[in-house]
C-alpha cells in the first residue's frame, strides 16, 4: 500500500528532525503537509470539471502558494524541476515567513462558512515544527507520489489517516484523549442510524471520528445535488478545546469529503445550559466526552446539577442540546451507571429521555486506558420504562482489538431487545431510590472463592509443582534432546505436551503474545527469587517462597481463563 509505506518513511525521516520529538509531532507535520497536496488535488479536480462545463475556475490557493510552485515546481514539460525546488534554509523560510501567514491571512478575507476560512483557521492553530530544511524537502518529495484524484485513492489515504490518529492516541496521555476505537464508532453510528436531513453533533469531538464516520455512513445514501449540499453544509457541528485536536478534526473531516467543516474551537463547558436555544438542538448526538477532569467553580455553575466531573458535565449538555425526539450514542465510564455522586444525572436522564439500551464494553476496547466503559443509546422526550443490556465478553488487547465483527451480535439483537447469555432487559420499575444502573448479567453467576486458608495454601503449593513443570518445558525449549539428550525429556512425554488442559499445551498454544510475554517475565522472576534461597537463612527462606507464591498465582491467573474454557466445554458435552 502506497499511503502506509509512504507515511512510515515520513516518519522515519522526522524521527531524526530536531524540531519533532513525539508521535503527535510526527502526525501533525505530516498532516499539513498531506493537507495541501491533497488541497491541491482537489483543486485540479474542479479545474477539470470547470474545463469540460467551459467555465473558469479560480483557485483558493494561487500563485506562489500554489503546490506545483512552491513545493514541487515543474518544468515546460511538466517534470518536477528540481534546481528551481526551495531546499535547506531557503525551504524553511519561504515556509514560515511566506506561505503560512498568507494561508492564515484566509481568516480575514473570507467569510466564515466557506472552505478558505476553514483553511485560514488550520494554519492560523498550527506552526511548522520541522526544523531542516532537507528533511522537509524529504516529506515534501514523499506526500507528493500520493494521488487523491480518485475515490479509491481517498478511501486508502482515509483509513491509512485513522491509523495514524490512532498511533497518536496510544503516543501518550496527550494523544489519548483523540482516537475512539473506529469499529465502536461504526457501530454506534449504525445503531443510531442518522439520516440526510438530521443534524449530527459531538461537543467534544477529539479528531472528529464520530463526524467522520457518520458522513461516510449517511454519504452512501445521497440521491441528488441538493442531498449533498446539505450533507456538506447542515449537518456536522463539532466542537473541541484543544489547539492539536482541533486541526487534526478539521483536516480530518476535510480528508474525509467535508469541504467546510461546522467546528468550532471552545470549552463547551463554558456555555451556560440555559441559554441553548431550541434552535441550537441537534437530532443526533454522539460523543466520547472526555472524564477524570475538572474544570473551575465558575464553570460547574453552568450546569443544575454540580459536579466537578467533567464527563457528567458533558452529560448534562448532550441532554440539552438534542432535539425532542432526537437521539443520542454517548460512551462514557461505567461507574456513572452505579457511582453516588452521578445519582441525581441517573435520575435526570430517566425521567426526561428513553434510555433504552447500555451496551457495556470490557477494559481492553480502549488500548492504554485501562478502564471499563458503557455505551448509553437515548432518547429524547420520553420517559425510561425499561433497559435492554448487552455485555460484550469478550478479551481484547494491542494485537487482538475489538473489530466490528465483535459487534455484530449486538447490532442483530438490539433491532428485537432479545435475550440471550449476553443481553437482558431491567424493568425501571425495580429500582431504588439510588437508581442503581449496575450491570449485572443475570445468565452468569459470580465465582465466590469459599475456600479455607488451608486449602488455598494447598493450592498454592500444587501451583509451585505446575510452575515446576513449566520449567522444565522451558529447559526443553534452551536445550532440546539433540544438544543435551534426555536431560529433560524423561519428564515430558509426547501425550502430556498435546493434554489440552496442561500448562504446557496452553502456554505453548493458547495464550496471545501478549500474555506469553507477561508470562515469560514472571518465570522469570521466579527463577530469580529461586536462586536467591540457596544458602540463606529459613527466615529468609519463608520470605522468598511467599513472594514466590505470589507471583505463581500471577501466572494461574493468566492460565486458568483458559483452562476454565476447556472445562465448560467437557461439561457441555
Amino acid at each position: 500500500m502506497a499511503f502506509e509505506s509512504t507515511f512510515k518513511a515520513i516518519d522515519n525521516t522526522l524521527h531524526h528532525d530536531d524540531g519533532c520529538s513525539t508521535a503527535l509531532d510526527y502526525v501533525e507535520q505530516s498532516s499539513w503537509v498531506l493537507f495541501l497536496k491533497y488541497f491541491d488535488d482537489l483543486e485540479k479536480t474542479r479545474e477539470q470539471a470547470a474545463e469540460l462545463e467551459e467555465k473558469t475556475y479560480e483557485r483558493i490557493i494561487a500563485g506562489e502558494y500554489q503546490w506545483n510552485e512552491w513545493a514541487m515546481p515543474l518544468d515546460n514539460e511538466g517534470n518536477y524541476d528540481v534546481k528551481r525546488a526551495l531546499v535547506g534554509d531557503d525551504l524553511i523560510e519561504f515556509v514560515n515567513q511566506n506561505l503560512f501567514p498568507y494561508l492564515q491571512n484566509f481568516t480575514e478575507k473570507y467569510d466564515v462558512d466557506t472552505i478558505e476560512y476553514k483553511v485560514g483557521i488550520i494554519f492560523t492553530n498550527i506552526k511548522n515544527k520541522i526544523s531542516s530544511g532537507y528533511n522537509l524537502r524529504d516529506v515534501i518529495e514523499r506526500v507528493d507520489e500520493l494521488k487523491f484524484q480518485t475515490a479509491e485513492n481517498r478511501h486508502e489515504m482515509t483509513q491509512i489517516y485513522e491509523d495514524r490518529l490512532k498511533q497518536m492516541g496510544n503516543a501518550g496521555r496527550n494523544g489519548g484523549e483523540y482516537y475512539t476505537p473506529r469499529p465502536l464508532i461504526r457501530t454506534i453510528v449504525k445503531s443510531i442510524n442518522p439520516q440526510i436531513g438530521e443534524t449530527v453533533y459531538d461537543g467534544a469531538c477529539g479528531s472528529a471520528g464520530f463526524l467522520c464516520e457518520a458522513y461516510t455512513y449517511m454519504h452512501e445514501k445521497v440521491a441528488n445535488a441538493s442531498e449533498e449540499e446539505t450533507l456538506q453544509t447542515k449537518t456536522f457541528y463539532g466542537k473541541e478545546l484543544k489547539g492539536l485536536a482541533y486541526i487534526i478534526a478539521m483536516m480530518n473531516m476535510i480528508l474525509h469529503g467535508v469541504q467546510s467543516p461546522n467546528i468550532i474551537r471552545t470549552n463547551t463547558l463554558t456555555e451556560n445550559l440555559s441559554n441553548i436555544t431550541p434552535s441550537e438542538q441537534k437530532n443526533v448526538i454522539l460523543a466520547n466526552p472526555p472524564f477524570g477532569g475538572s474544570e473551575r467553580e465558575e464553570v460547574q455553575q453552568n450546569f443544575p446539577i454540580k459536579s466537578s466531573e467533567t464527563a457528567y458535565m458533558f452529560m448534562q449538555h448532550f441532554m440539552r442540546m438534542l432535539k425532542a425526539g432526537g437521539r443520542a450514542g454517548i460512551v462514557i465510564k461505567n461507574t456513572f451507571l452505579s457511582n453516588g455522586d452521578a445519582k441525581l444525572l441517573r435520575k435526570k436522564l430517566l425521567e426526561e429521555c428513553n434510555l433504552h439500551t447500555i451496551l457495556d464494553l470490557p477494559s481492553g476496547v480502549f488500548t492504554g486506558a485501562g478502564v471499563k466503559t458503557v455505551v448509553l443509546f437515548f432518547t429524547k422526550g420520553e420517559p425510561t420504562e425499561k433497559i435492554w443490556y448487552y455485555q460484550l465478553d469478550k478479551h481484547f488487547t494491542k494485537t487482538q482489538p475489538l473489530t466490528e465483527d465483535d459487534l455484530a451480535d449486538f447490532l442483530k439483537l438490539q433491532q428485537t431487545k432479545a435475550d440471550s447469555e449476553n443481553s437482558w432487559t431491567l424493568d425501571i420499575a425495580s429500582l431504588g431510590e439510588d437508581y442503581d444502573l449496575s450491570v449485572k448479567n443475570p445468565h452468569k453467576v459470580e465465582e465466590v472463592d469459599e475456600r479455607t486458608p488451608g486449602e488455598i495454601f494447598k493450592s498454592l503449593v500444587k501451583l509451585e509443582d505446575r510452575a515446576a513443570e513449566l520449567m522444565e518445558k522451558l529447559g526443553w525449549t534452551l536445550w532440546p534432546e539433540d544438544e543435551d539428550d534426555g536431560l529433560f525429556g524423561e519428564y515430558l512425554s509426547e501425550d502430556e505436551d498435546e493434554d489440552e488442559d496442561s500448562i504446557n499445551y496452553i502456554v505453548k498454544y493458547r495464550l496471545t503474545e501478549e500474555e506469553k510475554r507477561e508470562y515469560a517475565v514472571l518465570e522469570k522472576q521466579v527463577d530469580e527469587l529461586e536462586a536467591k534461597r540457596v544458602g540463606v537463612s529459613e527466615e529468609e527462606q519463608n520470605r522468598l517462597r511467599h513472594k514466590i507464591m505470589e507471583l505463581f498465582a500471577k501466572m494461574e491467573d493468566i492460565t486458568d481463563r483458559y483452562q476454565k474454557d476447556v472445562y465448560s466445554e467437557e461439561d457441555e458435552a
